[in-house]
């Protein structure tokens, strides 16, 4: 918005004024965020520490990322168009606009009122701009993008200044087994409140789209099996087929005792897989699946480190196609003559590289942890708790799959779908009758750790028990 059209803070209601009043000091560098929502405290922290934003942006800047779309993603943005376009009418009559925009935060289509259409203009709120955090901090677009679940951003909880007037929700599409973000559908008002029934338009919107990512991650979880025991039969090595993301489908014994994860078993949700938790295994199957996109023969190689073994293990690395359209790979661990991947996708680094810190939030300041002082993480609904030398804090990582996947190779195994937990400060193992296990860890925290079935295997060759 231009600055005709800023609402003047002392107008606003006390709740409001409170927020306001806390925006001011952290703009100016303090960190107390007292009345600020903890994913709005947390949005800002980004906004000002890592993304550097200046506060009193008035427009949102132009896109410049282009991204390639695989068909998938088409159909999502097609699917999305569909429910957006349904909900116009409705937002329409409140005074407000929907807008949908890709993985990069760019806006690609809008409907609505069309009074508040040209004042969002004014505030480049309209298709080919970006409104990433990164790009326009703090707002329904970009916050949605960096959380799971339907997100609000009301008046002064937007990092900057002049989009104050505006209230907006918004909530990402994602892909149902890398649950990284496809696409996001918001609804923005103009000095007015959204409707009560504006986060059920969106998680219905959502979830209906999501049905379709859902039924081909079905059809390629089979096709993926049906490759993988085909190639079986002629393998005299360890095996196993992973997708896209670099996620596990299905391993042999050999290879789930080399990749940490349970072995022959495809899970009954086709959306469940495993994280190997060995970064240069992700790297190197997610080159070999950008090379197959662009030629569908290639075949390539590297060496990585594995669990179990202090030397690097060679593999090989093969595409796998359903109707024309890569959907994964064939690993296969043992010695090969295939054509290696270049220097920068093949060099293998040692496990125990340390990651970026662990960020947190107590009341209103947020924590930076280094790993070791994080005992495990536990998933509820929406939110990710860390039981820590500093007590039970809530991460700022949006899903356990992220944390995980962040602090997979400095010693954390994903042993439930709720935990992760370092086994480093795993002290105990309690086995109750029918084989269940659960983790006892030296912070203290009350409770014990559960290992489902499904990982126990995993579980006991980590701990060697």
């Amino acid at each position: 918005m231009k600055n005709g059209h800023r609402r003047d803070p002392l107008a606003t209601t006390a709740s409001r004024g409170s927020v306001y009043a806390a925006w001011e000091r952290f703009v100016q560098g303090d960190d107390q965020v007292v009345g600020v929502r903890p994913e709005v405290a947390i949005s800002w922290h980004r906004c000002r520490e890592q993304y550097r934003v200046d506060p009193h942006l008035t427009e949102a800047p132009i896109a410049v990322a282009e991204i390639d779309h695989t068909p998938e993603h088409d159909g999502v943005f097609a699917e999305l168009g569909f429910r957006a376009a349904a909900l116009a009418h409705d937002v329409a009559v409140i005074g407000g606009v929907v807008t949908i925009t890709d993985s990069t935060g760019r806006i690609l289509a809008e409907w609505g009122d069309a009074a508040t259409r040209a004042r969002a203009e004014e505030a480049n709120l309209a298709p080919w701009f970006c409104w990433s955090e990164s790009a326009a901090g703090t707002n329904g677009m970009g916050m949605a993008l960096e959380a799971h679940g339907p997100v609000l951003v009301r008046g002064a909880e937007h990092w900057c200044e002049p989009f104050h007037d505006w209230t907006c929700a918004g909530i990402a599409v994602r892909d149902v087994v890398s649950r990284e973000p496809i696409a996001v559908l918001n609804i923005s008002c103009w000095r007015s409140q959204l409707p009560s029934l504006a986060g059920s338009w969106l998680t219905n919107a959502a979830a209906r789209t999501q049905c379709l990512l859902r039924r081909r991650a079905r059809n390629s979880g089979a096709e993926l099996v049906a490759a993988y025991t085909q190639a079986r039969a002629g393998c005299t090595g360890g095996l196993a087929a992973m997708d896209t993301a670099g996620k596990v489908v299905i391993a042999d014994e050999t290879a789930s005792v080399l990749m940490g994860v349970p072995a022959a078993i495809p899970a009954l949700d086709p959306t469940v897989r495993w994280n190997p938790g060995l970064p240069e295994l992700i790297s190197a199957t997610r080159f070999a699946s950008s090379q197959a996109a662009r030629n569908p023969e290639w075949v390539g190689s590297t060496q990585i480190f594995t669990y179990l073994s202090a030397e690097p293990t060679p593999i090989t690395i093969r595409p796998v196609f359903l109707s024309g359209h890569l959907i994964g790979t064939l690993v296969s661990f043992g010695a090969s003559d295939e054509v290696p991947l270049p220097p920068g996708a093949e060099a293998p680094a040692h496990p125990g590289t340390n990651p970026r810190r662990v960020v947190a939030t107590r009341e209103n300041r947020t924590v930076l942890l280094r790993p070791p002082e994080v005992s495990f993480a536990e998933s509820d609904g929406n939110d990710v708790w860390l039981s820590t030398d500093q007590g039970r804090l809530r991460a700022a990582s949006p899903s356990l799959d992220s944390l995980g996947d962040e602090l997979a190779d400095v010693g954390f195994l994903r042993v439930h779908r709720r935990y992760v937990v370092n086994l480093s400060r795993v002290r105990e193992v309690e086995r109750r009758r029918g084989g269940e296990l659960f983790l006892v860890t030296d912070d203290g925290a009350d409770g014990l750790v559960p290992v489902s079935r499904r990982n126990a295997p995993a579980v006991r060759r980590a701990l060697d028990i």
